[in-house]
C-alpha cells in the first residue's frame, strides 16, 4: 500500500478473477449514464489503485444518492466494502470485466486529497484464466479454486459463473449470488431464493398477437425481486414452481422494475428467457429466511383503509357455490366464490375468490385459510377481502398459529356469536342509522377527516347539483381492474396498470354531486356500485347514452336531483401540493325512512330540552 493507503495492484488482481477484502481506491472521474428514468440511471467511475486506472466501475443504484449529493468528487478515497464483477466481453485477446460497487465507505474527501495519487496506467483486456493456463504462466498468488468463490462470507461471487456451463449443468450453493447484488451489467449469475408468491396464468390478445404469463416474487437473505415468465417459459415452469419452496434461478434478463405494478424493494425485475435455468433446491436450508406474516385480527379489518394490503388467518365457516358467468364487457367466462372467514376476535369477513382459486377451494372441509397480501375493499360501508397478483393463500398451514386457530374453532369458536365486518351499513331500513348523525356544520366544527384515519358520519341531505360531464370513464375490461384506459386510436385501449392493450373496455361511474342539509353543503364523490343503485341504471347504459344520446343522460341524472337521501359519508383530508383538501365520498345512500328519522329528531329534541325524557 502507498502512504495514502490505496490497495496497490487490486485492480489487476480482481480482473484476473481473484478476490481482495475491503480494497481502498481513489476516484479520478465519474460519468452519468442516462436511462429511461431514475430506476435505470447509473454512474460510471474512473478509479485508481495508484498503479492502474480502470474506467469500467459502476455504482450500484442504491449508492446513486451519494453521487447526486456530491459526496464522491474527484480525488476522493473510498473503501469498497462489497463488490462484484462480471465478464462483459470475452475474445481471443482476453476478457473484459465490469466492477460493480455494492457498498462503500468514504475515507477521505476529494477536497482534502486534492491530487492524483501515484502514476496509474490504463488497464487493457485481461487474459482469461483459460489462456493463462494454456500459456504455461503461473496463476496469481491470490487465485482461488472455482468452487470456493461466491461463498456466504462475501458478495464477490459473480466470478463463480465465469466458467462455461451448459443448461443441463447442476446449480449448487457455491455458485449463488445475493439478490441485492444483481444488475443488468452482469451476465453470469445464479440466485438461490424462496418463492413468496405466485400469480395465476394470465392471457392477453391484441393486434400484435396473443400470449400468456405468470409472475412470482422471490426472496433471499439480502432482498427480494419479481420474476415474470411469458409464453413458452410460462408453460415450462408454471406447474414446477410452488410457493414457499427454494429454487436456483439463472440466466434471466434484468430490467428496471415498473414501480407502478410492484411494491417490492428492488430497482430491478427479471424476465425469463429461452436460456433460463430453474432448479429446485431439494436440501433443507436454514440460511434463507422464512416468509414473515403480520396477521391482523378480523375484527380490526373494519377499521382498515380500502386497498390496504394485510395478512390474515381464519377458518372457513361457510363457502358459497361457484358462480360462473360471462363478463358483459369482455365476453370472458368468469368463476367466483364467496368464502366467510372467522377467527378468535369473534368477527367474520367475506373473502372473494376467482378462477382456479374459486374452483379448487375445498368448501365442505372448513379449512384454515392463511393469506399473505390480501387486499381490503369497501362496499356499502362493509369491508371484504380479495386476492391480487402478489397474494399468497395457504390452506391448513402446518404452523403453530394454524393449529391455534383450528383449536379455537373446534372448541366453541364455530358456535360463538360473530360480528360480520362485511355487513353493508347503508342498505336501507334500520341499518342506515348505525353511524353517528351529524350536520355538515357539525362535521366541519369537529374537523372530521383531519386525523390519521378517515372519519364516517351520517347526514340527511338533498342532491343540489350533479356534474354529468365527467361522470363516466372508460376502464380496463379485466374483472379485477378498474384503471382508466388510454384510447390508442387504432381500435385498441391500453391499461397502464395491466400493461396490456384490449379491443374493448367497460364503463365506470365517478359521479361528483353537491349535496346539502339545512346547515351547509359539500361536494361528494359517488362510485360505480352506489351510483348505479341510486340512478337505477348500469354504467354501460349510462356510458352508451352519454356517447350517443346525451339528452337521455341529463334526464337520468335529473331524476335524482332535489331528492333527499340518508348518506353515510367517508371524509379524509388529503394534500394536493401543499394545499389541504377535505375529500368526501359516499359509502351508502338510502331513501329516507321518515318514521325512523322522525324518531331520531324527537330524541334529539328531548335531549336538548329535557321535555318528555321520562
Amino acid at each position: 500500500m502507498s502512504s495514502h493507503g490505496l490497495t496497490v495492484g487490486f485492480l489487476a488482481e480482481i480482473m484476473q478473477g481473484n478476490e481482495l477484502e475491503n480494497p481502498v481506491v481513489q476516484i479520478l472521474g465519474s460519468k452519468r449514464i442516462a436511462g429511461s428514468g431514475e430506476q435505470s440511471e447509473r454512474f460510471r467511475l474512473l478509479i485508481s489503485d495508484s498503479k492502474s486506472l480502470y474506467s469500467f466501475a459502476m455504482l450500484g443504484t442504491q449508492l446513486n444518492d451519494l453521487h447526486r449529493q456530491g459526496k464522491l468528487p474527484d480525488y476522493t478515497i473510498i473503501r469498497i466494502d462489497r463488490y462484484t464483477t462480471s465478464v462483459v466481453n470475452r475474445n481471443e485477446k482476453g476478457e473484459k470485466r465490469v466492477l460493480i460497487i455494492v457498498d462503500l465507505t468514504v475515507l477521505k474527501e476529494g477536497s482534502l486529497v486534492g491530487e492524483k495519487i501515484g502514476n496509474p496506467q490504463p488497464m487493457t483486456d485481461t487474459p482469461s484464466q483459460t489462456n493463462v493456463a494454456s500459456s504455461g504462466q503461473d496463476k496469481p498468488a491470490l487465485s482461488r479454486p472455482l468452487e470456493t468463490l461466491g461463498g456466504a462470507g462475501n458478495n464477490t461471487g459473480n466470478r463463480s459463473m465465469s466458467g462455461h456451463s451448459s443448461q443441463s449443468a447442476s446449480l449448487t450453493d457455491s455458485l449463488t449470488h445475493p439478490i441485492s447484488s444483481l444488475s443488468p451489467y452482469q451476465n453470469k449469475w445464479v440466485i438461490k431464493a424462496r418463492v413468496m408468491s405466485k400469480s395465476s396464468i394470465r392471457t392477453w390478445s391484441n393486434a400484435k398477437g396473443e400470449g400468456k404469463l405468470f409472475s412470482m416474487d422471490v426472496m433471499d437473505e439480502s432482498g427480494e425481486i419479481r420474476v415474470t415468465a411469458f409464453k413458452e417459459q410460462c408453460d415450462r415452469y408454471y406447474s414446477m414452481i410452488e410457493v414457499d419452496k427454494v429454487y436456483f434461478i439463472s440466466k434471466c434478463q434484468l430490467k428496471p422494475a415498473n414501480k407502478q405494478y410492484t411494491s417490492l424493494k428492488n430497482d430491478y425485475e427479471m424476465t425469463m428467457t429461452n436460456d433460463t435455468i430453474v432448479q429446485e433446491c431439494k436440501e433443507a436450508d436454514g440460511s434463507l429466511p422464512e416468509i414473515q406474516y403480520n396477521f391482523v385480527p378480523i375484527s380490526q379489518i373494519a377499521n382498515m383503509e380500502p386497498n390496504s394490503m394485510i395478512d390474515v388467518i381464519g377458518v372457513c365457516k361457510q363457502a358459497g357455490e361457484v358462480n360462473q358467468f360471462t363478463a358483459k364487457t369482455s365476453g370472458r367466462e368468469l368463476k367466483k366464490r364467496e368464502v366467510t372467514l372467522v377467527d378468535s376476535s369473534n368477527a367474520s369477513v367475506e373473502l372473494t375468490l376467482w378462477g382456479e382459486d374459486a374452483q379448487n377451494f375445498p368448501a365442505s372441509a372448513n379449512p384454515v385459510v392463511q393469506i399473505k397480501g390480501a387486499r381490503v375493499s369497501e362496499f356499502g360501508g362493509g369491508k371484504t377481502l380479495g386476492l391480487v397478483g402478489g397474494s399468497m393463500m395457504k390452506l391448513n398451514p402446518d404452523s403453530e398459529i394454524g393449529h391455534k386457530v383450528r383449536g379455537w374453532y373446534e372448541n366453541g369458536g364455530k358456535d360463538a356469536s360473530i360480528s360480520n365486518v362485511s355487513t353493508r351499513t347503508g342498505a336501507g331500513g334500520g341499518s342506515g342509522l348505525s353511524a353517528e348523525w351529524l350536520t355538515f356544520q357539525e362535521a366541519k366544527d369537529r374537523n372530521l377527516g383531519a386525523g390519521d384515519k378517515p372519519d364516517y358520519f351520517q347526514v340527511k341531505a338533498m342532491i343540489h347539483t350533479i356534474k354529468s360531464a365527467n361522470a363516466v370513464y372508460k376502464a380496463c375490461p379485466q374483472a379485477d381492474c378498474n384503471k382508466k384506459v388510454i384510447d390508442q386510436e387504432n381500435g385498441q385501449f391500453r391499461c397502464e396498470k395491466c400493461n396490456a392493450e384490449f379491443p374493448n373496455f367497460k364503463y365506470r361511474l365517478l359521479v361528483n354531486m353537491l349535496i346539502g342539509d339545512w346547515t351547509s353543503n359539500r361536494w361528494v364523490t359517488v362510485f360505480t356500485e352506489l351510483a348505479e343503485e341510486m340512478l337505477g341504471k348500469s354504467s354501460q347504459e349510462i356510458g352508451s347514452s352519454l356517447e350517443f344520446q346525451k339528452e337521455d343522460v341529463e334526464k337520468i341524472f335529473g331524476s335524482i336531483s332535489f331528492k333527499s337521501f340518508v348518506f353515510k359519508l367517508r371524509t379524509k383530508v388529503e394534500y394536493f401540493g401543499e394545499q389541504p383538501r377535505n375529500k368526501t365520498s359516499a359509502v351508502s345512500a338510502a331513501p329516507v325512512n321518515h318514521k325512523q328519522y322522525n324518531a331520531l329528531l324527537i330524541k334529539s329534541i328531548q335531549e336538548l330540552t329535557g321535555v318528555g325524557k321520562n
